[in-house]
């Protein structure tokens, strides 16, 4: 198996998708938000620069998450990719990379969610404090057992700074701009499987497990 990539709008569940494909398949999941978090919890000077960028709605420059990420997937041979590529110059940047250390994509998956349905996850979402789960009150099976404490370590949860509707609008046109055209790259490569966004989080998860096991 090579390189899993997963598409989705904003809130659509890539980072779900990705951890139960990852503990189902034993293969790395690789977030390039978490890479670029870890920059910004470490303080450093490309972390204070990632920060800003971040909290504007905008995206990190291409340059910025190939560095990042290279490092990261050099002596990997299968992972899951969620959060890359967000364009096309990224996908033929991360295409020429791989080509170079005789890698290769196994299978694209976008997942297909409208934009309200976005925008509502986007603006019930908290994460906690401490250890970083993600909750969502917009859904019973998301919620936490405590109101605003999270489940695992008890710690205070909060909404991220970046999750207000002004930015949601900002990303989610950047989303369609930038990252809705690689869905034509990847449908001509014939690597790309459209699954229903609006289905409950382990219907998802089936359909994806069909593909990858080849029942579809």
């Amino acid at each position: 198996m090579g390189s899993i990539i997963i598409i989705a709008p904003p809130a659509a569940g890539k980072g779900t998708q990705s951890k139960y494909i990852s503990d189902k398949y034993k293969i790395p999941h690789i977030s390039t938000g978490d890479l670029l978090r870890d920059e910004i919890h470490r303080g450093t000077e490309l972390g204070i620069k990632i920060s800003k960028i971040m909290k504007s709605g905008s995206l990190v420059s291409d340059e910025i998450i190939l560095n990042v990420l290279i490092n990261k997937i050099k002596n990997l041979d299968s992972y899951i990719l969620d959060g890359f590529p967000r364009n096309i110059y990224q996908a033929r940047e991360y295409e020429r990379l791989i080509h170079e250390f005789h890698k290769t994509i196994d299978k694209v998956f976008y997942i297909d969610l409208p934009k309200e349905k976005s925008k509502e996850r986007i603006l019930s979402r908290l994460s906690c404090s401490k250890c970083g789960k993600v909750y969502n009150t917009a859904f019973e099976e998301t919620k936490p057992k405590k109101a605003n404490i999270c489940d695992d370590c008890e710690s205070k949860l909060t909404e991220r700074d970046d999750d207000t509707e002004e930015v949601f609008e900002h990303r989610y046109q950047i989303y369609i701009n930038e990252t809705k055209p690689l869905l034509d790259l990847y449908n001509k490569e014939k690597l790309l499987y459209t699954i229903n966004g609006s289905l409950d989080k382990m219907s998802i998860f089936r359909e994806i497990c069909s593909v990858l096991e080849g029942d579809k």
